[in-house]
């Protein structure tokens, strides 16, 4: 599975921002893919996840601004920013996560996209 990101940029506090990331490879075998940002010197957190029967989660602090979202033709999923702050500045990474069985699962990233949210 290899994952493309992109869509990350510059925004001011209050603006909105739409973060996309395609799918390739063994697609079919995808279970849930997410979105997860890192701040230098923090371990990198779930910001919003969706499975492949649509269950969708959501960190407390984003769970009313942002939405998580797939395009199951484009095998894309985007993650769309509303209401922006501060503590939104992150690096934001792209999850797959895929299930082999019981005992086996792997989790893919693609690289990381910066979003930087300004006063």
């Amino acid at each position: 599975v290899q994952l493309q990101a992109s869509g990350g940029g510059l925004v001011q506090a209050g603006g909105s921002l739409r973060l996309s990331c395609a799918a390739s490879g063994s697609i079919s075998s995808i279970n849930a893919m997410g979105w997860y940002r890192q701040v230098r010197g923090k371990q990198r957190e779930l910001v919003a996840r969706i499975t492949s029967g649509d269950s969708t989660n959501y960190a407390d602090s984003v769970r009313v601004r942002f939405t998580i979202s797939r395009d199951n033709a484009k095998s894309t999923v985007y993650l769309q920013m509303n209401s922006l702050k501060l503590e939104d500045t992150a690096v934001y990474y792209c999850n797959a996560h895929v299930y082999y069985s019981d005992i086996l699962s792997e989790d893919y990233w693609g690289q990381g996209t910066l979003v930087t949210v300004s006063s």
